[in-house]
């Protein structure tokens, strides 16, 4: 007989055993019966509930018989968690006459008015009372009559009459947007829902709405009346207005994008988009889209059309007169991997210059968006404590927002540090607003409080109390809270108007200071990290690894590789005042919108001998060009593209390209063949099967592994060695296979090669703290520190050319402290004159509590004058900020 006490502990049951409809399912402890039959495949009807949102039981659909102690009785399957020997019939005539009467009671007053409705098509409520409700309604009364649409914001109209009070769009608003604008209204009979008034849905997340309302109730502006589902064609791609990489569907009717949706993503957007990702479609189709490729003789003169063969002949002619460290190329971030990887193959093997730069001037060095230990999304809403040091993620990375809002909801702490307070900042566990040019001092003594070292009252603008809250809630967490003990840094650039020194210095600090730290960069442009992955950044090249370890690999790959490290945008902008760069190739660039400092932007466009630009839309910079090139855009052609964790999932074509606009490693490939060198390429998969043969970091990355079941959502990378090995294709060179595990970091032993005149993998780039510490500006109460970075709607060609998005920038202003609007004797709305160094600018003034005194913080590229105005990026870098002095304006 076995001893009972010493008899091996019997393993814990993680599922559970539920009867739905007579067939045995496994559900998971605390799911939802309506989420577990749906999971095993039997669709139990709703409108109410929603995966993404808090079950409410209002709509009564879902109502299904279930097993209990007096046997079996109507229960709501979204509010039934699952039990151990439950019994469901989801079948039963019991359950078809409830289903019966919820839709005979939704359709007493529901409008009959599915012909003209939207949502005709693709309605739920039309579904389900064809399958599941009754034949005929007893209701002959006159069906209720409002205004309709009213709009309740810019883009979202509402037809109240449509509305089943399913409560869908106000749970969105308030849990998960975090913007409670739109509520029930009245009682009983007479409820509805809707605005306050005078109070407009002004979310940016308003389109979620749309797309998760039930009926028609809530319809997009810019779609309205536009198209049938049936009309309809669609493929299932990545956003690229912001880095996030949301996963979306492109529709199409005809030849012409009509819509884009979201896609529920588990690891990036959970089917939430943005209203700038989910809108600015319409700029596709913007009148004056680039179609034509454009020549001007002079000088001054007018451009003419051309074609491509006599438009690149002309490039490629005139690229051959100057020596390689007399070329430049801005930009690149727009584009796919694809179109990158051609792009510095042509820059840094054909041309053979290293001054290429994605990066504007407002990012931080390549070293630090790549070289510090990676989180992803799921790793920070899932973290022990999160820190984020950067501008306002709200505005420029919005669904990373919402993910973190949702993740503060569970009790994740969020440590921010900024300049100003965001809109994260009613989220957050403790909001660090320090002066600017000041975060590296404040992360060091947040630190020093850590392990026990006290620090002044005040450091760096912030309040030791304040010091205190933070460090607490860090110290818990890396003592092991929820998310075992793991930290991750949420990190970018807070504002433009500061160098990136003090920021640099505070990653090295976070990284040496915690722990286990991962990191996660939060870029304001599209596919920058994909840019920075292919080399588009001066001392880089393909695949993660810098010039100095990798530039006998791809020279033995490419024929030839860059023999210096060369210059950033700023760099060749100056390079280009004073004769050094004599041409210019902007690749869906624009200095004079992007980069901090407009004075020098323009001087260079006008002094450098001459410019090739390739983009989409005209814009103030292009019109400068000698050679205008026309690409593809966004639903125009295939690639990857690579987002803010380092996930590369595929952009797939919709529509054709207007005109003679073509992809842009078309152009590129066709101009390395005029300078003799044949790149190979004949579709993007042949630059796709390069990149994973070559790359260090994309090592295996074939169109097949992205296009591999379950690799919807994309592909971390670089892929684990222990996969790569049967990932790689079975014709990679040789020197590929001969080592197939990239190292990261500068201390990684040296690789030995395997056979004679093999090269070892080079190693991946790896983070380099500061030299010198970076310069601290004294504090001066004579003047404003100076604070600027994007909102989501700003003066960009891609928003001005979306008529939806256009009229939402807020426009030119500055944003001040109460206390200075009254010391300074002005008053919100009023005229003042901020002056600089270089400039001054005449803005209107907007009294604001986030913004600390000491500050002035106006909102970057705006119409008009702004903060580019003021920057001089020269002055900058010896004082670490931008400071302005704020002048009554007469009569202001």
């Amino acid at each position: 007989m076995t001893d009972i006490a010493s008899a091996p502990e019997a393993p814990k049951k993680t599922t559970l055993t539920v009867t739905i409809d007579g067939h045995a399912v496994e559900a998971n402890p605390g799911e939802l019966l309506i989420a577990a039959a749906e999971r095993t495949g039997t669709y139990i009807p709703r409108f109410c509930w929603h995966p993404r949102m808090r079950e409410v039981g209002m709509c009564r659909m879902c109502l299904i018989e279930v097993s209990g102690p007096r046997g079996m009785s109507l229960q709501p399957a979204c509010m039934q968690p699952c039990a151990e020997g439950m019994v469901v019939d989801t079948k039963s005539e019991v359950v078809k006459k409830a289903q019966d009467g919820v839709l005979e009671f939704l359709l007493i007053n529901h409008p009959l008015d599915c012909p003209v409705c939207d949502k005709g098509g693709e309605c739920p409520l039309q579904d389900q009372t064809l399958t599941f409700g009754p034949g005929e309604s007893r209701f002959v009364e006159e069906k209720r009559h409002f205004e309709k649409p009213i709009p309740i914001s810019d883009l979202v109209l509402l037809d109240r009459e449509r509305c089943i009070l399913c409560d869908r769009c106000t749970r969105f608003s308030k849990e998960v947007s975090g913007d409670p604008l739109i509520h029930f209204i009245n009682r009983g009979n007479a409820t509805e829902v809707n605005t306050f008034p005078d109070d407009p849905y002004a979310s940016y997340f308003s389109g979620n709405v749309v797309q998760i309302c039930p009926v028609g109730a809530l319809t997009a502006e810019p779609y309205r009346f536009v198209a049938r589902p049936w009309d309809l064609d669609q493929v299932e791609s990545t956003c690229t207005s912001c880095a996030v990489g949301c996963r979306v569907v492109v529709q199409s009717s005809g030849d012409e994008i009509t819509r884009v949706q979201g896609v529920d993503s588990g690891p990036i957007n959970w089917g939430w988009l943005c209203d700038k990702g989910r809108f600015d479609f319409q700029s596709i189709s913007a009148s004056d889209r680039l179609a034509q490729p454009m020549v001007r003789v002079a000088k001054g003169r007018a451009a003419v059309r051309t074609s491509w063969t006599e438009a690149l002949g002309q490039v490629t002619d005139r690229l051959r007169t100057y020596q390689p460290s007399e070329i430049g190329f801005i930009g690149g971030a727009r584009l796919t991997n694809e179109d990158q990887y051609a792009m510095v193959k042509f820059a840094k093997a054909v041309v053979k210059t290293d001054n290429v730069d994605a990066q504007l001037g407002d990012g931080l060095p390549a070293h630090a968006w790549l070289g510090l230990p990676s989180a992803t999304i799921n790793d920070a809403c899932g973290a022990s404590a999160v820190i984020v040091l950067g501008a306002d993620i709200k505005e420029e990375l919005p669904v990373l927002f919402l993910r973190l809002r949702d993740a503060s909801e569970k009790r994740v702490p969020i440590i921010e540090l900024s300049p100003t307070r965001t809109g994260l900042s009613p989220y957050t566990t403790s909001t660090l607003a320090y002066r600017p040019g000041e975060a590296a001092v404040v992360v060091r003594s947040l630190l020093s409080l850590i392990e026990g070292v006290d620090v002044e009252r005040q450091v760096g603008g912030v309040e030791a109390v304040d010091l205190h809250i933070a460090a607490e809630a860090l110290r818990v967490a890396v003592a092991g809270g929820r998310g075992n003990g793991r930290v991750v840094v949420i990190f970018g650039r807070p504002s433009l108007a500061e160098t990136t020194d003090s920021v640099v210095e505070a990653l090295g600090a976070l990284n040496n200071g915690i722990p286990g730290v991962t990191f996660l960069p939060a870029m304001r442009r599209s596919n920058l990290r994909g840019a920075l992955d292919m080399g588009l950044a001066p001392g880089m090249l393909p695949g993660r690894t810098s010039l100095a370890d990798g530039a006998s690999w791809f020279a033995k790959h490419w024929g030839a590789a860059p023999v210096s490290v060369g210059l950033d945008t700023h760099e060749m902008l100056l390079g280009a005042v004073g004769g050094g760069i004599k041409a210019l190739v902007l690749v869906g660039a624009d200095p004079l919108a992007d980069f901090p400092d407009r004075a020098l932007a323009q001087k260079a466009l006008a002094n450098v001998g001459y410019i090739v630009a390739i983009d989409t839309m005209p814009n103030s910079s292009n019109a400068f060009a000698d050679v205008l090139l026309p690409a593809a855009g966004y639903g125009e052609k295939s690639g990857t593209t690579t987002n803010i964790e380092g996930r590369v999932s595929n952009v797939r074509a919709k529509v054709s390209a207007p005109g003679l606009a073509r992809p842009d490693w078309m152009a590129f490939a066709e101009m390395a063949s005029n300078l003799g060198e044949d790149f190979g390429f004949d579709s993007v998969e042949d630059i796709t099967a390069e990149i994973a043969a070559v790359c260090p970091s994309h090592l295996g990355l074939t169109a097949t592994v992205l296009n591999a079941p379950g690799n919807a959502d994309g592909v971390l990378v670089p892929i684990p060695a222990a996969s790569i090995e049967s990932a790689v294709p079975t014709d990679a060179p040789t020197e590929a296979s001969a080592d197939t595990s990239p190292t990261a970091g500068a201390d990684a032993p040296e690789k030995e090669a395997t056979a004679p005149g093999a090269l070892s993998v080079p190693p991946l780039v790896s983070f380099r703290p500061n030299a010198a510490a970076a310069v601290v500006p004294q504090p001066d109460s004579y003047s404003l520190r100076l604070v600027t970075s994007r909102t989501l709607y700003d003066h960009g060609t891609i928003t001005q050319a979306s008529p939806s998005l256009a009229k939402l920038a807020p426009g030119p202003h500055v944003r001040l402290n109460p206390g200075e609007v009254e010391r300074h004797g002005l008053t919100h709305g009023s005229n003042v004159r901020l002056v600089s160094q270089t400039a001054d600018v005449v803005l209107s003034v907007m009294a604001d509590e986030r913004v600390p005194r000491g500050a002035a913080f106006v909102p970057f590229n705006q119409h008009g004058p702004g903060a580019a105005d003021l920057i001089d990026v020269a002055t900058m870098g010896t004082e670490g900020v931008t400071k302005v002095r704020l002048e009554s304006v007469t009569g202001g």
